[in-house]
């Protein structure tokens, strides 16, 4: 009698002799060389991600809510804007082409996440009922202290464009081409927004 077993196919409870140590392994759901290789390297590359971010937040994190509060007027949103920039930093750490240049991603977060403040503020007010006379709006009374600087209230009063130039210039102490790579424009803009934002101060805090 002809056997019911074909004489190539293998006996129940063996492996196929082809199949590797790595198949043998992910097929009965153990992780294989190559996963494990891969799972390390991921770990790896997260927690130079999470080092990096941590050493940014220390040397950066106070410098960069002090230049927000200046866009923003509000220390709160400022805090706010810093603390999304580290988390877009830390989440797109593997794009960075130049690691150096983290400081330099998180300047331009920064600015950029301001203007949007600052865009969603405009809107907001223009949609917003008239404060009631002679009673100090909740924005007013939190803005008391810092309008009693002369250079902040006269910051407060620039073109955006210009109160950045400024703050960047002399606050970060940024060149030319620094700023200009921040803000996204030319250098002779920075320049224009510049020299009219200084002689905009000068004409109001003489």
């Amino acid at each position: 009698m002809r056997s019911l077993v074909h004489e190539d196919a293998p006996l129940s409870g063996h492996a196929d002799p082809a199949m590797t140590a790595t198949e043998s392994g992910e097929a009965a759901g153990r992780p294989g060389p190559v996963t494990k290789t891969r799972a390390a390297s991921t770990a790896a590359a997260d927690q130079d991600a999470a080092d990096a971010t941590v050493a940014l937040y220390i040397a950066y994190y106070r410098p960069l809510v002090r230049q927000a509060a200046l866009h923003v007027r509000d220390r709160g949103t400022a805090e706010d804007v810093v603390q999304d920039s580290f988390v877009a930093m830390h989440a797109n750490w593997r794009r960075l082409r130049d690691r150096g240049k983290a400081a330099w991603y998180l300047r331009q977060c920064v600015v950029n996440r301001s203007r949007s403040v600052m865009r969603h503020r405009a809107v907001a007010e223009r949609r917003a009922p008239p404060p009631m006379p002679n009673v100090p709006s909740a924005e007013e009374v939190a803005f008391e202290r810092i309008e009693r600087s002369a250079v902040i209230a006269a910051l407060r009063g620039l073109a955006p464009r210009q109160r950045e130039a400024i703050v960047l210039r002399y606050y970060a102490d940024l060149s030319g081409p620094q700023i200009a790579s921040v803000m996204g424009i030319t250098l002779g803009a920075v320049k224009r927004h510049t020299a009219r934002a200084l002689a905009r101060l000068r004409s109001v805090l003489t």
